[in-house]
């Protein structure tokens, strides 16, 4: 399986438990790792035998801008359901970082990876 990878995708989302990131948002940051065959789009030096993968980061960037959740961890399955949503993409590895999260103690980063494929 070969991969396509994108790292730092930034959109300012709404999500978290506390009212605070409720009301004021926070920039969260996505890496994606796409498995999939890029042999015949090589071939055929053919866009539309691979995942595009400008569009594919739109449309995470649309997830974290769009409806609030509770847990990073919803956040990171809905991207990977969306990045899914392409034929060509059969597995997923999908990383939220979420920067700013409200802990009490100096952090780099909060984080959660997820891998998902296709059935």
């Amino acid at each position: 399986m070969d991969r396509v990878a994108l790292r730092g995708l930034k959109g300012r989302g709404h999500h978290g438990v506390f009212p605070e990131e409720r009301e004021n948002g926070q920039d969260f940051l996505v890496d994606l790792v796409l498995g999939l065959d890029t042999a015949p789009a090589a071939a055929e030096d053919d866009l539309t035998k691979t995942v595009h993968y400008g569009v594919v980061a739109e449309e995470v960037v649309r997830v974290v801008e769009g409806e609030p959740v509770n847990l990073i961890e919803t956040l990171a399955e809905r991207i990977a359901t969306q990045c899914l949503t392409h034929p060509p993409v059969r597995e997923v590895e999908v990383t939220v970082h979420k920067p700013h999260a409200p802990i009490d103690v100096p952090f780099d980063d909060v984080t959660i990876t997820i891998h998902r494929r296709r059935p």
